[in-house]
């Protein structure tokens, strides 16, 4: 068995039905974003599985403080990643 590094926080982006027509361009600009911020090594972007919240899409959820965000836009990136993820 192996001890994997992981990230401290992680944005899971919805890849569902309704999610997914939005959820390609959002992971691209969040990861520009946190690359700009200087949180690339810090926080991990990952594509989830439907999460059910269709009427919302497209969603977003942060670990580890389970913050689940709703119509999410690339103009809503910069304020989320400061209110939820910069220290």
């Amino acid at each position: 068995m192996k001890k994997l590094d992981a990230p401290e926080k992680v944005i899971f982006i919805c890849d569902g039905k309704k999610c997914g027509d939005y959820s390609k361009e959002i992971r691209k600009d969040f990861r520009i974003e946190l690359k700009d911020c200087g949180l690339k090594k810090v926080v991990e972007v990952v594509r989830m599985g439907c999460s059910d919240n269709c009427k919302h899409a497209p969603v977003i959820a942060i670990q580890p403080k389970n913050i689940w965000i709703g119509e999410v836009t690339e103009k809503n990136i910069p304020s989320i990643i400061k209110d939820h993820l910069q220290k």
